[in-house]
């Protein structure tokens, strides 16, 4: 029988994600914590504790499992770039981020039953091209923006602003699935393979 596990997030693109590997959580808890950085902090270690902080928020209550946390900083030079607070601050982003490269963060951290906690860091560098001005206001106007790191979805209409792309994809949308799956598949936890008849 394969191990379960919990998924502290409350965003449904990690779910899809884990879907599409066939990993399905016994639960999706939603953890509260306080993604301001701190002072002084970096990008990569921001995505990493707040990984982990999302992960034991939940933990607590469910100390027979494992729990998965995960988290995405976009980063461009030393500013980060969470979610954009309204469609200004999209705007900024967006205009930041034009003929840009940038860094996309993936930090995901597993509380193990007993409190040891497994985490790696993912890194994607992604390049934009230059946005033109009825790039960004069509863009504001879809909404994608609203909830994402860095004010767009590379999984949505952004996709059309990709000029280069080097590293894990789905970390981009949110969650580094090779590393996720090599945490997991070293609890027990691993894809439910479904027959298909993909050769009948």
């Amino acid at each position: 029988m394969t191990a379960r596990f919990i998924l502290a997030s409350a965003s449904p693109r990690r779910t899809d994600l884990l879907a599409q590997v066939g990993l399905t959580p016994a639960a999706v808890v939603p953890a509260a914590v306080d993604e301001q950085p701190l002072k002084d902090e970096r990008p990569r270690g921001l995505a990493r504790r707040l990984a982990e902080a999302k992960a034991r928020a939940v933990a607590d209550a469910y100390p027979d499992d494992a729990v998965l946390g995960a988290d995405t900083v976009v980063a461009v030079g030393r500013r980060m770039l969470a979610k954009a607070a309204d469609e200004a601050e999209a705007r900024r982003f967006l205009e930041l981020l034009s003929g840009r490269r940038h860094k996309v963060l993936g930090g995901i951290a597993v509380v193990l039953p007993g409190g040891r906690v497994l985490s790696r860091l993912v890194e994607t560098a992604v390049r934009f091209k230059r946005l033109s001005g009825d790039d960004i206001a069509a863009y504001l106007a879809s909404g994608e923006w609203r909830g994402k790191a860095g004010a767009y979805a590379i999984q949505g209409r952004a996709a059309a602003f990709v000029a280069a792309i080097n590293g894990s994809y789905s970390n981009v949308v949110g969650l580094p699935l090779y590393e996720t799956c090599g945490l997991l598949a070293g609890q027990g936890i691993v894809p439910e393979i479904a027959d298909g008849g993909a050769n009948d």
